[in-house]
């Protein structure tokens, strides 16, 4: 009996059985790890899908729907007095600064006379630059929001919203106002429709007031008050200064 014949045979025949095992575990593990990637891919898909549905919704419940206002101009103003005047006095204002705040106290009553008179256009065109000092809270854009949401749907009492929102203006570097208070002010206006409320709650305006924000300052206007007749920048816009303004405008 050829003893060591058969122990070449036995470790040759192990070794082809070696290596017959590694070759079968080499395929199952490719086929685990084909699994593997295939379910991963599959997960970060279906991952991927999830979260873009997810910000789509939060971002809609955010905001609500966003509108775009269409009784203001061209330009994005909300106007007073005669539409087709030659004569316009612009004011571009922003509701958390405290500038706009005094010029309002001491020329407000002036722009409405001019409004009624029947022969000039007031033009107000709200913007949020101040956002920064309202700790976050964005009281510049809701504001400017809550006057398009006033002017869309009670232009009748617009104006005496616009001046209790100066008179209860916060101060710089609080929360603002909230938007029930907004509401509440617009109320206490006359404003008090339901679809006000819920167009300053659901902030309607939100992405149109930033727009019109950007379109404002790309005409050269950084600051505000900025006041102007027919295109033309007052720079100290005292009652006495815009009427003089207005009538060498009108001849």
């Amino acid at each position: 009996m050829n003893t060591s014949k058969n122990v070449s045979k036995d470790i040759k025949a192990m070794q082809n059985g070696d290596k017959n095992r590694r070759t079968l575990v080499q395929v199952v593990v490719a086929v685990v790890l084909i699994a593997l990637v295939a379910a991963i891919a599959l997960f970060i898909v279906n991952k991927d899908s999830t979260s873009g549905d997810a910000s789509s919704a939060a971002g809609s419940g955010a905001t609500g729907a966003q509108l775009t206002p269409t009784t203001l101009t061209d330009n994005g103003a909300i106007r007073f007095g005669n539409p087709d005047a030659t004569t316009v006095v612009s004011v571009v204002e922003d509701f958390q600064c405290p500038a706009c705040k005094n010029f309002e106290s001491i020329s407000g009553s002036t722009l409405q006379q001019l409004a009624e008179a029947g022969n000039v256009a007031v033009d107000y065109r709200p913007i949020s630059i101040l956002d920064r000092f309202s700790n976050g809270t964005m009281y510049s854009t809701r504001a400017a929001g809550a006057s398009i949401c006033v002017a869309e749907n009670d232009r009748d009492n617009w104006m005496s919203w616009h001046t209790a929102m100066f008179e209860q203006q916060p101060s710089e570097g609080g929360t603002g106002l909230t938007d029930d208070e907004l509401v509440a002010i617009a109320a206490s206006a006359g404003a008090d429709s339901p679809a006000i409320a819920s167009c300053i709650t659901d902030g309607s305006y939100t992405d149109w007031v930033t727009t019109q924000t950007q379109s404002v300052l790309g005409e050269g206007i950084n600051g505000t008050p900025n006041v102007r007749v027919n295109g033309t920048d007052i720079s100290n816009p005292t009652p006495e200064n815009i009427l003089a303004a207005a009538a060498a405008a009108g001849n």
